[in-house]
């Protein structure tokens, strides 16, 4: 759970807390919330909605590790991710601004974000995850935000994609972590 001050691991009756030093985000409204994603070693990846920064808790060894991001475009911006989302058979992250719209795959070492064209802007997309859907070779994520959800389709070099105002659909489209007002 992400709170205002921490995020809160929660395990069977244990529940434990975890900083993230330096961690600056900013609330609704003004802003979606900062959002989280679990990697293939079951480490919790935290966002900031207003920087490019990422935290890593590793909750068996009780450690919280700071990445800042190498962008390679919109330097010259205040860029955070709303949505967060683990590609498992890719093995990266994709990301996504609401502020800018824009889409962005992130590598599994967490230092650099590779902005990747789209058909269409992704505003206010405040939620975003990988459509699980087997008989399919390429990526679709859903980006969710408001009443709206949008399905995009990356090439298969996912360096662009094409954004649909379709539902989303399979396993994995609802969101999966809760965010504490």
């Amino acid at each position: 759970m992400l709170d205002s001050d921490a995020v809160y691991l929660t395990e069977g009756t244990q529940k434990k807390r975890f900083e993230l030093p330096g961690w600056v985000h900013a609330r609704e409204p003004y802003i979606c919330a900062p959002d989280l994603a679990v990697d293939a070693q079951g480490a919790v990846v935290v966002t900031s909605n207003v920087m490019p920064v990422l935290w890593r808790i590793e909750p068996a060894k009780a450690q919280v590790t700071k990445h800042e991001l190498t962008l390679d475009a919109d330097t010259d911006k205040d860029l955070g991710f709303t949505g967060l989302t683990y590609a498992a058979d890719q093995g990266v992250f994709f990301g996504v601004s609401a502020t800018y719209g824009s889409l962005w795959r992130i590598d599994p070492l967490l230092r650099r974000a590779q902005k990747i064209q789209s058909s269409a802007p992704l505003n206010d997309a405040c939620g975003l995850t990988v459509e699980r859907v087997k008989t399919r070779r390429s990526v679709v994520l859903c980006a969710r935000g408001g009443l709206n959800a949008r399905r995009v389709h990356l090439a298969p070099d996912q360096r662009s994609a094409y954004v649909r105002s379709e539902p989303c659909l399979g396993v994995g489209a609802e969101p999966e972590i809760a965010y504490v007002k």
